[in-house]
């Protein structure tokens, strides 16, 4: 049936505006309870209180596209940087591999000097720097010192528009190489022409993908700690509010940076009370005793960010690699 009332300002706004601060009043009411009532938000929902407060998911992806909305300012300035800092290291002429010394030649000092000035550069740690520098000073010496791919060679190739098959020759990949192997040569010989501008950009598009595998792994964390007192799905609740929670902090974390530098420490005491917030979530959530909660927030806290954390940090940095 078509409406036939007149149309005016007030009919076209009032379901709205009504529907606006509907929305709104389950948001604060969800926000509220989850930053000063640990675990509880959860738990009503879990209960089937469910129609006052924003679903969990919903809740989680609202704060999530707020939080890399924020974090996007932070990551294209770091970006620019970061790819200004790989343009002048790769712009900067390094020639080691036409170096050949002797112990009885003069030039070994100038070499020396050249490996340790673009030490970070080149990529060695200060135990290798101190291993190479004993083995030029020795008596057997050394001659032609090559670190990575022959430079002048691959831009010559690249400079020319040779096939993609002779640059990655040039950087040393065989022919027998297999499938993932030659992909990773490219995506090399594509960070080298591209001297690593937007690797940060990228980086940053993989991090929600990533959070969305991360967090049904924490949900598998509490279903080893607590088995019986609940289901999988009611974990899932719990991951949800508390990323949400760790969203949000970080949210705020970011606007205050940008008036105000929070010091480290300040930053540190910040993270460490996450593992406080996990305790008190846990007491309300599952009905655990003090001493019960503490020790579960601190094996699950510090399990995840030793294993979890770590491993997922570095497919991150592989798959941004790989798409870049």
């Amino acid at each position: 049936m078509e409406a036939t009332d007149n149309l005016t300002v007030g009919v076209l706004f009032s379901n709205t505006i009504e529907n606006y601060f509907s929305i709104d009043a389950r948001f604060f009411r969800s926000f509220l309870t989850l930053m000063i009532k640990p675990g509880v938000l959860a738990r009503r929902f879990v209960d089937g209180k469910r129609l006052k407060y924003l679903h969990p998911a919903q809740f989680y992806l609202f704060i999530s596209v707020v939080f890399f909305f924020i974090f996007s300012f932070t990551v294209r300035k770091a970006d620019n940087e970061v790819s200004e800092v790989i343009k002048k290291g790769m712009e900067q002429e390094i020639n080691l591999d036409s170096i050949s010394v002797n112990t009885d030649s003069l030039d070994i000092t100038e070499a020396r000097k050249a490996i340790k000035k673009n030490q970070k550069i080149i990529g060695l740690s200060d135990e290798e720097l101190v291993g190479l520098d004993s083995v030029m000073t020795s008596d057997s010496g050394i001659a032609n010192i090559s670190f990575g791919f022959e430079r002048k060679l691959l831009d010559s190739l690249i400079a020319v528009g040779a096939p993609l098959n002779q640059k990655l020759e040039a950087m040393g990949m065989k022919e027998d190489k297999n499938a993932f192997g030659r992909k990773f040569y490219a995506q090399m010989l594509k960070f080298y022409e591209q001297q690593g501008g937007g690797i940060i950009q990228v980086l940053y598009d993989t991090i929600p993908i990533a959070m969305f595998l991360l967090l049904p792994l924490f949900a598998v964390f509490l279903k080893v700690f607590y088995w019986k007192p609940a289901t999988f799905a009611h974990h899932l609740v719990f991951s949800f509010y508390y990323f949400t929670f760790i969203f949000t902090s970080f949210c705020v974390m970011l606007l205050v940076n940008k008036v105000w530098e929070i010091p480290t420490s300040i930053k540190t005491l910040i993270c460490f009370s996450f593992v406080l917030y996990l305790m008190l979530a846990l007491r309300n959530f599952y009905k655990s005793s003090w001493l019960g909660a503490f020790f579960k927030a601190s094996i699950i806290s510090f399990f995840y960010m030793l294993i979890i954390v770590p491993v997922a940090a570095i497919g991150i940095i592989m798959v941004a690699f790989m798409l870049y």
